[in-house]
């Protein structure tokens, strides 16, 4: 039976929320300090600001600087510009575009979204929750996990997945396999498979996904099983095709959360200042609670050192005023350098 644990990890500005599945990190929630969107049930009272027939899409304003769009339902008459609706977020904001809302019920009472202790517990009801030192250094490696590419799954097996505008591209790979090709191409593919749920909940991707499959000649209804069960936690929504002539398999998931990459990163797709900033200020908590007594002078970027101001605050509350953040032109923007004084 499959053992799922949470993990918060408490930073200053952020925190990071973790669900393990057998040991392996599967989703991510994080929350960062004056960095608010729509998220996933928010509850509102939003008003009509635009309505476009042709595209079928109503856009609201919901308060605060933050908006969403609402699909119009053709048995339905649609809104009316300046009419206010009550409404839920069904889909966070993704890839440039604002969060998806449904209308509700009139007067149905407003809802700020479950804090991420209770997010957490929908998604792993019942499960041990784990803080500290172990929690940090999970949450340290989900985000490493949900940022990569390429996914090492042993036995010569491993996955590449790579998101883009239209579909996410996953690559399944099997180093040169010695006896039965196709026995090893087969078992490859379930292998993958088996991962490819996990970390697609990890990185919160969702729409349609395209695997490109190892071998030729595939036995499709054990592929169809293995796609079902890796997916069942995403249910319900998804959608499972057949094996086509050209050997892959396409899936639909449903789009709930707002892509992990998209938080971590900026639009370059480099790491952001804002993201570096906050692992900047746990390797300085980190080196203040191995050198309790000392001093620590803290170099890095100077675009880094711009985005730390709020964090360190945080921070000084945590470990005491003994630290003192310098821009450093010579350092990258990936670069630190933390030392006693």
């Amino acid at each position: 039976m499959a053992e799922r644990r949470i993990y918060i990890d408490r930073a200053p500005g952020e925190t990071r929320g973790v669900v393990t599945l057998d040991g392996r990190a599967e989703r991510l929630l994080i929350e960062r300090d004056g960095e608010a969107w729509p998220r996933l049930g928010l509850r509102r009272r939003a008003r009509v600001v635009l309505v476009d027939r042709a595209l079928g899409l109503a856009m609201l304003d919901l308060g605060e600087g933050q908006e969403a769009s609402l699909r119009l339902k053709a048995d339905r008459a649609p809104p009316v510009q300046g009419q206010s609706l009550d409404i839920e977020i069904a889909i966070e904001p993704q890839g440039g575009k604002p969060a998806v809302a449904r209308a509700l019920p009139p007067d149905v009472e407003a809802a700020e979204g479950l804090p991420l202790e209770q997010r957490l517990d929908v998604l792993a009801p019942g499960a041990r929750v784990i803080l500290g030192a172990q929690a940090r250094a999970v949450a340290d490696k989900a985000e490493e996990e949900a940022l990569a590419v390429e996914h090492r799954l042993g036995g010569g097996v491993s996955l590449a997945i790579e998101p883009t505008r239209a579909l996410t591209a996953v690559d399944i790979d099997l180093a040169a396999a010695s006896g039965d090709g196709k026995r090893a191409a087969q078992k490859a593919n379930l292998t993958a498979l088996g991962a490819l749920g996990r970390l697609l909940r990890l990185k919160a991707l969702g729409g349609l996904v395209v695997v490109d499959l190892v071998g030729r000649g595939h036995d499709g209804p054990p592929l169809a099983r293995a796609a079902q069960a890796a997916f069942a936690a995403d249910q319900p929504g998804v959608v499972i095709g057949p094996v086509t002539k050209f050997g892959t398999l396409e899936l639909a998931l449903p789009r709930r959360y707002r892509p992990v990459r998209e938080i971590l990163r900026d639009a370059s797709g480099q790491a952001s200042a804002r993201t570096l900033a906050l692992r900047f200020v746990r390797a300085i908590e980190r080196q203040a609670r191995a050198a309790p007594g000392d001093r620590l002078l803290a170099r890095c970027a100077p675009e880094v050192a711009a985005a730390v101001a709020g964090p360190a605050e945080a921070l000084k509350g945590i470990v005491g005023a003994r630290f003192e953040v310098i821009p450093d032109l010579a350092l990258g923007r990936e670069q630190w350098d933390i030392a006693s004084s």
